[in-house]
Parts: C-alpha cells; sequence; structure tokens
C-alpha cells in the first residue's frame, strides 16, 4: 500500500473526516436504529421483499457459517452477483467478520474473473448458477476454500453456507485495515484492483451522502453492487439514512417507469444514460417528473446538451467527479448556481484538495483517496510522496474553484459509468486479418456519455473490416460486450508524436467535432 503522509493523517483525524469506525461498527449501528426499513429487489427472476432486520438475519446467518469454516478478520470473500439479496448479504456478512470483501461486477467475464480471482486469492467466493450471460464456471474457483453458488439446492449452494444461528456482534478490526478491493478496467490490459480501508470507504459513504438531498425520494438503485459507488448507493448509505433500500438487477426503462408511477420510486441520476434511456422511451410521460426532481450525474462524460435538456424539464442537475480510486473529487451540491451546476464538474468536496499540473494533469487527494492497488508497481507510479494521486484527466479550474474535465490523459473510455481498457482492446483487433495499427478512443455519445470508437490502419491489399466482422471476432476471443467499439474508422496513418506515439487526443477532437 501507499504511504500516507504523517500530517496528512494527523488533519483528517483531527478534522473528524476519518474516525475510528470499521465498516462493521456504522452497519451495526445503522442497522440497529432501523431495523424495519424496507429492503425489497426488483426482478423477474429473483424478487425479494422484506427489511433490513431480514437481510442483516441472513447476512449475520452467513457470517456465523463462515467463520465456522476458518473465516477469520482480514481474510478475502469475493462475490460475483447481480443486484440481488444474497449480495447484500455477503457484503455485510464480510464486514461483520472483518473480512476484505471483493465486489465482481456480474457483467465481467470469465477472463476478468478469472483474473481477478487469481490476484486476491480469496478465502469465500459466492457466485450466481446463471443470470443472462453470466453462467457459474466452476474451473475458475477451484482454487478457493469455501465457493456458494446462487440458485444452487446442492451442497455448493448459498444456503448451505447459512448457519442456523446468526452470528451476533462484528470483529473489532484496525480503521487503517483493507476493506474493499474493487476491480476497475484502466490502461493495462487487466482490470485493476483498488484497494480501500474502512476509514476511506467510511468516509466516502458519509461525503457522498451528505451531496443528496435531503427529500430525494425512494430511489431506485440499478447501478451494478459489483462497482463501487453502486455498492455504496445500495448497502451503505441508505443504512446511514434509514432510507429503504430498493434494487434492480437489470436496467429496463419500461420497468423503471412503471416502478416509478406504481411504486412512487425516484431516479436520482448516475450515469446520463439512466436518465436519456426514460426520457427517450416511448412510454415516458409529464407525470414521469414528478418522479425525476433531481439529477446527480457522474461516472461518465456529461454533455452540457443533455444537462441543459434535463433543466429545461425542471429537474435539478448537479454533476461530481471521481473515480474508483478517489470517488468523490469535486461536486456541484444542488443549491449551487445554475451555471455551475450544468456546465462544471463542480468544486473540490470537504477535505479534498486539487490542483493542476504543468501538463493540465488534475492531481487530487483526501480523505477518500483508496490506499492503493494490488499491484505495487501501479501504486508506485501513480501515488507520490506528498500523497498526490495522477487521476490521468485534463481539467481547468475557474475563478471559482470550478473544475471542468477537458480531456483524458489515461487511456480509458468510460460506457455508461463502465470503464473500458484501450489496450486489452487494441491488441484484440490487432489480430484481425490485415490490421496492421488500431487505437481506440472514446467517442462522445449523447445516451452513455462515451463509447468506443475503433481507428485501423490497415496493410497495403486488405479491407476494412465490417463492424459486424469486428464483433463476431471480439466475441470468440472473450471481450466483454461492452468493451466492443461502437464505431470504426480508417486511416492511411495516425497523427504521431516525435517519437511516434499516436496522439489520441487528435482523435478524440475529430469525433468531438463532429456535427451533431
Amino acid at each position: 500500500m501507499r504511504t500516507i503522509p504523517a500530517e496528512l493523517v494527523e488533519r483528517y483525524e483531527a478534522e473528524g473526516w476519518w474516525t475510528r469506525d470499521s465498516v462493521g461498527d456504522l452497519l451495526a449501528r445503522g442497522l440497529a436504529a432501523a431495523p424495519d426499513t424496507e429492503f425489497r429487489v426488483h426482478s423477474a427472476v429473483r424478487p425479494w421483499r422484506g427489511t433490513f432486520r431480514d437481510v442483516e438475519v441472513m447476512a449475520r446467518r452467513l457470517a456465523a457459517g463462515l467463520r465456522d469454516r476458518g473465516v477469520a478478520p482480514g481474510d478475502t470473500v469475493a462475490f460475483q452477483l447481480p443486484n440481488w439479496t444474497e449480495a447484500a448479504a455477503v457484503f455485510w456478512a464480510a464486514a461483520f467478520l472483518g473480512a476484505t470483501v471483493v465486489p465482481v461486477v456480474h457483467f465481467y467475464g470469465p477472463k476478468e474473473l478469472g483474473y481477478i480471482l487469481k490476484a486476491t486469492e480469496p478465502k469465500v467466493f459466492v457466485g450466481a448458477e446463471r443470470f443472462g450471460r453470466l453462467e457459474f464456471r466452476p474451473e475458475l474457483s477451484a482454487d478457493v476454500p469455501i465457493v456458494g453458488v446462487v440458485g444452487r439446492d446442492d451442497a455448493q449452494g448459498f444456503e448451505a453456507l447459512l448457519a442456523d444461528e446468526p452470528m451476533s456482534g462484528h470483529a473489532a478490526v484496525d480503521p487503517a485495515d483493507r476493506a474493499l478491493i474493487a476491480f476497475t478496467s484502466g490502461t493495462t490490459r487487466d482490470p485493476k484492483g483498488v484497494v480501500h480501508s474502512h476509514r476511506t470507504l467510511g468516509f466516502e459513504t458519509r461525503q457522498l451522502a451528505g451531496l443528496y438531498p435531503a427529500d430525494r425520494g425512494r430511489q431506485l438503485t440499478a447501478a451494478p453492487v459489483g462497482h463501487f459507488i453502486g455498492m455504496v448507493n445500495a448497502f451503505l448509505i441508505p443504512v446511514l439514512d434509514a432510507m429503504p433500500v430498493n434494487l434492480a438487477d437489470v436496467w429496463d426503462p419500461r420497468q423503471v417507469l412503471e416502478l416509478m408511477l406504481g411504486e412512487g420510486l425516484t431516479v436520482g441520476g448516475g450515469a446520463t444514460y439512466y436518465m436519456t434511456s426514460l426520457l427517450e422511451h416511448p412510454d415516458f410521460t409529464p407525470e414521469h417528473l414528478r418522479h425525476m426532481k433531481y439529477a446527480g450525474l457522474g461516472g461518465s462524460s456529461v454533455a452540457s446538451s443533455v444537462t441543459r435538456r434535463l433543466a429545461e424539464l425542471g429537474i435539478t442537475v448537479f454533476r461530481s467527479y471521481g473515480s474508483t480510486e478517489q470517488p468523490s473529487i469535486t461536486g456541484s451540491r444542488h443549491t449551487a448556481p445554475e451555471g455551475k451546476r450544468l456546465h462544471t464538474d463542480g468544486e473540490a468536496l470537504p477535505g479534498v484538495e486539487i490542483r493542476i499540473a504543468d501538463d493540465g494533469e488534475i492531481l487530487s487527494r483526501g480523505p477518500d483517496l483508496c490506499a492503493g492497488y494490488t499491484d505495487p508497481e501501479l501504486t508506485a507510479a501513480v501515488f507520490d510522496d506528498e500523497g498526490w494521486y495522477r487521476t490521468g484527466d485534463i481539467g481547468v479550474v475557474d475563478g471559482d474553484g470550478y473544475l471542468t474535465i477537458t480531456d483524458r490523459k489515461s487511456d480509458v473510455i468510460i460506457r455508461g459509468g463502465e470503464n473500458i481498457g484501450a489496450l486489452e482492446v487494441e491488441e484484440a483487433l490487432l489480430a484481425l486479418p490485415g490490421v496492421a495499427e488500431a487505437a481506440l478512443v472514446a467517442a462522445p455519445d449523447e445516451r452513455l456519455g462515451e463509447h468506443a470508437a475503433a481507428f485501423l490502419r490497415m496493410l497495403p491489399g486488405h479491407p476494412m473490416p465490417a463492424l459486424d466482422a469486428v464483433r463476431v471476432h471480439l466475441e470468440q476471443v472473450g471481450l466483454a460486450r461492452q468493451k466492443w467499439p461502437e464505431e470504426l474508422h480508417t486511416v492511411a496513418d495516425f497523427p504521431r508524436t516525435a517519437s511516434g506515439k499516436v496522439q489520441k487526443f487528435v482523435l478524440r477532437r475529430s469525433l468531438a467535432a463532429r456535427p451533431t
């Protein structure tokens, strides 16, 4: 892990940003204070309805069962599940045990899951028998001592892990210990393992909860709980605020619109796609706007045309900026001036510092900044001795201290909140017949924020492949569908630096400059 300067530790503790609470402490207090709060899963395949108390009992039975099997504080518990009740039970059980939890996005394929399990060496893995394209692959978890599968009724089923009597209390752990390893795609071919401690995760939960308007209503969470923010929104903030949990395991705009009117649920933002897909659906009516009072946007690029459109409908828009490494760097309050809310990514949040390097890169640090990566070399490359994090993004700060992201230095595309590492896709594209060189960049997308666009330089005499043929190839090599390019372009040669490196910012600007 990175070394955190002593003066920062002292400041964060003195300001109360870092406390002695573990995630288990936070959960135990919140669940005890509001045990009858509603917890629901809206699903066509695994619906569920109960209370915080019901889910806590399941989690404590799981914790007892895992403890009986030798799981102790400091061990690692991984899960790959959709937004189901069992995902909450695994997360809460790990917190009660003082274990490190590793959530895996449920649509990660065998390549990504295999890498994550190998990198973290968990003592426990909980997966789903089947969900959409997700299918349990026993060979991937063959080296994991304890495995449970949701949807099975045999000895390896999830229910078999539950003890008869729930675990009481929770383990005492050092708040500086690791609580979570969240994996996110980066500039390398493999996902990055981002390590958060109890104190960084606890601070982020309080920080993010503080950004939400008090009258936000009963929110629906459809962002995958395998993602950092989806997990915090689903399993921590509602417990902190004693607010109902309503999960959806797929994002189906028709179902969401029905739930808004039939159940009185609200949709409060996320990646821009969550809002635009509702507005563009044929079932959308002005009555739905009563359940879309706010739109907190982040997780992908946010076009000003989208924020203006939402504002014209009477929706109060506010934007934020962060990453898995530091989830809440900047943000606008819903009470901030409209121009700042619509057209900037907000100002530095409490405890957070930002500065712009000579090359325009945004550097940040704060109490929610992760403890490092599972890869020590990556930790050394991204964090400096003063605690600053190199975000890989380019931005400017106006005279009022509001940040605007203008470009991306890092080689990542963010599609609807999903990170796509360019290198992995480029290597797969180079395996196509006749492709001499490939570059993957982000193209603007009104609905998703960004999508992947591929530029190919072909060898002489070889035709440009069709997009459908490229997708067949990428499926054959096992690349997850969200990583597939959605448009193809051919170039005679690439714009290059003096050293011959492809200038991807030129390609991105050419796409952004296209008429809409």
